[in-house]
């Protein structure tokens, strides 16, 4: 019998059972990313001295194929939820440790010329001249040659990127977000064409900070 067939055993000697996750731990520098944890801690101390805003950026992709949440079903049921291809909703966003946000969508491929865009729409947004760290990833998007030649203006603007060693996503506090949105917040029915997706995209995206917050440890 396949050991996960045998629960009640597995109880016993202190297993659970639970959703696996996917990580890339195992790909890695341990020793970098022992170090960016204190450089994260250092950025949240200039943060909570008012020193400097803090906000982590990053993007994901909604469709109507959708991500399978937990639910509660009548038993002996199981609820189907509709699947079928559509256009991505591609969502650009930032935020901070206290559910300050800003997003830009995108519809379609997202290369770096949305993510520029979305870095200067965020920098007027911001709009004051306390020095601002924008933590993020080094996806390719994020590293290509067009960002990098916009850094000197960013930082003219009080924007400086910050990036995270590779296979990291842990230290990207954004991702908390993505999640909840996908499993937690977004109605089962959203899915049932692209137009009721992106409407409750931006019905969730626009009640961040009031309706929905994340708590971070």
């Amino acid at each position: 019998m396949p050991s996960d067939a045998a629960p009640r055993p597995k109880k016993r000697l202190g297993y659970s059972w639970h959703r696996c996750r996917r990580s890339l731990k195992n790909r890695r520098d341990e020793a970098a990313f022992a170090r960016e944890r204190g450089n994260q801690e250092a950025l949240k101390r200039l943060e909570d001295a008012g020193l400097a805003d803090l906000f982590y950026f990053d993007g994901s992709g909604f469709s109507t194929v959708p991500s399978v949440p937990y639910a509660w079903q009548p038993v002996g049921t199981v609820r189907e939820l509709p699947a079928f291809p559509s256009k991505r909703l591609n969502i650009l966003g930032f935020l901070s440790r206290d559910n300050r946000a800003f997003f830009h969508a995108a519809e379609g491929k997202v290369g770096s010329g949305q993510v520029a865009d979305a870095i200067d729409r965020f920098a007027a947004w911001r709009g004051n001249g306390r020095p601002c760290v924008v933590v993020l990833d080094n996806a390719p998007w994020h590293t290509s040659r067009e960002i990098q030649g916009r850094l000197d203006g960013w930082a003219a603007q009080g924007i400086l990127l910050h990036y995270l060693p590779a296979y990291s996503p842990e230290l990207n506090l954004i991702e908390m977000l993505w999640r909840k949105i996908k499993y937690d917040w977004l109605p089962l029915s959203c899915c049932e064409s692209f137009a009721s997706l992106k409407k409750a995209v931006l019905a969730v995206l626009d009640g961040i900070g009031s309706e929905y917050q994340i708590t971070f440890a």
